[in-house]
């Protein structure tokens, strides 16, 4: 029976040993994602494999790049599929997304400013500004009205 195992790979050879699985005929998942406009793995040094146990465990243990297949003494300790589908789920054009502080938000919604020399401020989301990294909000304090241009990540949604 196919089950999902995790396995540790050397450094820096997630690319080489998802390629390595695909071309052999397994099921692999290396899930990715963006930081600092880098594209790199969600999860250095380890990869996800389908395969049966023991039947093919020598191969995927001796495959190049392969560290060790995550387990204990008696042998590679599956996981839940729906463990792996939950992180596919998070994925968008291939990478997995998440958000810092809950629902991203959208034009018109109330904000909270949660980083920064900002902190604790609301304010209404008015628009993205250049590449959906900076967003303009509108903030109503007693006798001022004003803009504040600020990252897109430092916000929660009210």
């Amino acid at each position: 029976m196919l089950l999902w195992y995790v396995i540790n790979t050397k450094p820096k050879k997630e690319s080489q040993v998802e390629r390595l699985f695909e071309e052999g005929g397994f099921t692999v998942y290396c899930p990715k994602y963006v930081r600092e406009k880098r594209i790199g793995p969600f999860f250095p040094g380890y990869a996800f494999v389908q395969f049966e146990f023991p039947a093919q465990f020598q191969m995927v243990k001796y495959t190049r790049g392969v560290k060790r297949v995550v387990g204990n003494d008696d042998g590679p300790t599956p996981i839940l599929e729906e463990i792996v589908m939950g992180i596919k789920a998070r994925e968008q054009d291939g990478l997995v997304v998440f958000e810092k502080y809950g629902e991203e938000p959208a034009v018109g919604d109330e904000i909270e400013v949660v980083e920064g020399p900002f902190k604790n401020l609301k304010g209404i989301f008015r628009k993205e500004v250049g590449d959906n990294e900076r967003v303009m909000i509108l903030l109503n304090y007693v006798s001022y009205q004003g803009t504040l241009l600020i990252e897109k990540t430092k916000l929660k949604k009210i």
